[in-house]
């Protein structure tokens, strides 16, 4: 990872590092055409820079990725550079799967079985290796998991691959400007919510812990600074650094129930991710308390809520801490203020049931219901 106002300076040689000559620059329309982002990238990379693919969409839309394919196989690239947020990173990964593989999405994505652990098929194709340029506090920079939406039946299709793991991530203080305000806040709120779920997680891991409670520490401290100054660039670097501590520590310690809810109403309604999880979390903390315990008292401490091993005082204290964090960034409380009517919550719950993230939730959901009840609980 490079840090600062001279970190392109270092691209061209972790190009060379892997012999990359032909770099693809994958980026969403405002980046390209009204910031100095893209021309920034380009100069670094110099006569490296083979060409842009700048339809790069929220969420990661199916149609979006199939163009990301085509544009890689035109421009015979080898490598990829996501500027920007979640979804750049998510697009180049997922494009970069179905061009080193070569089958239908359908035939690659996680498949889910009845009664039974989702399960990954192996991708074994090597992989064009993928470089990030920051602009949000997104998790998906050490990620190898990629999620695209189906708009055709606003569902999310998984693939997982380790082989498209970041080779090496820049956060640019100029870059990091780029972004709306409301999308690096998006991208932070997410980040924060993996957190907590990545610490309420069965995993137990004391390392994955170390860099939750740290994640969580500075995405507490930092975000109502974001919210206040969004313009300041030493926060939203290290809101950066935040996210890639909670994206490195929900890898030992994963995701659960709030997450699995929000991807499938951001797919559904076309809504930010990181909102939705802001939105459910207090839900999903409540629904896991039973099986979270003094897991909590994590939470409650990197916010300054205060220690304690008592387990009912720990729940409340993060979820307290939680709630007045959410508040003083002035997030939606209620489903309904986003949109989201009441006869669509059924649906919403059997799309939840199949989620990756459901299976790994610390408190086991047995049946479409009890997600109807938290779904009902939050309209």
């Amino acid at each position: 990872m490079y840090y600062g106002a001279d970190s392109l300076q270092q691209l061209p040689a972790e190009l060379d590092r892997l012999a990359c000559r032909r770099a693809v620059v994958f980026c969403g329309q405002t980046l390209a055409h009204r910031t100095e982002g893209l021309r920034i990238v380009a100069e670094a990379l110099g006569d490296r820079y083979a060409g842009v693919f700048d339809g790069v969409k929220a969420h990661s839309p199916l149609p979006a990725v199939l163009t990301g394919v085509e544009v890689l196989r035109a421009l015979k690239a080898d490598a990829v550079i996501a500027v920007g947020g979640g979804s750049a990173v998510v697009t180049a990964r997922a494009s970069s799967i179905l061009l080193a593989e070569a089958r239908d999405i359908r035939e690659l994505c996680t498949q889910y079985r009845s009664g039974k652990p989702p399960l990954s098929p192996r991708l074994q194709r090597p992989k064009l290796p993928q470089f990030v340029v920051a602009t949000t506090p997104t998790t998906a920079y050490g990620k190898a998991g990629s999620a695209v939406v189906d708009p055709a039946l606003g569902q999310r299709l998984s693939l997982y691959d380790p082989k498209t793991r970041t080779s090496a991530l820049f956060i640019h203080p100029e870059l990091a400007l780029t972004a709306p305000p409301k999308l690096a806040l998006g991208a932070g709120v997410q980040a924060f919510a993996m957190a907590v779920q990545g610490i309420e997680s069965r995993s137990r891991d004391p390392l994955a812990d170390a860099l939750l409670v740290h994640a969580l520490r500075l995405l507490g401290r930092y975000l109502p600074g974001l919210a206040a100054d969004p313009d300041d660039a030493e926060t939203r670097g290290q809101l950066m650094l935040g996210a890639l501590l909670a994206g490195q520590g929900t890898d030992h310690a994963p995701s659960g129930l709030a997450s699995a809810i929000a991807h499938c109403i951001g797919a559904r309604f076309d809504l930010d991710n990181g909102i939705m999880n802001a939105l459910i979390l207090p839900h999903a903390m409540r629904f896991n308390a039973p099986a979270t315990g003094n897991r909590l008292s994590l939470v409650a401490e990197a916010l300054g809520a205060g220690v304690t091993d008592n387990a009912d005082a720990a729940v409340a204290g993060a979820m307290r801490a939680t709630e007045e964090l959410f508040a003083q960034l002035g997030m939606p409380k209620r489903l309904r203020d986003v949109g989201v009517p009441e006869d669509a919550l059924p649906q919403l719950a059997q799309d939840a049931a199949g989620d990756w993230f459901l299976h790994q939730n610390p408190r086991r959901v047995t049946d479409v219901t009890e997600l109807l009840e938290i779904f009902k609980a939050a309209w």
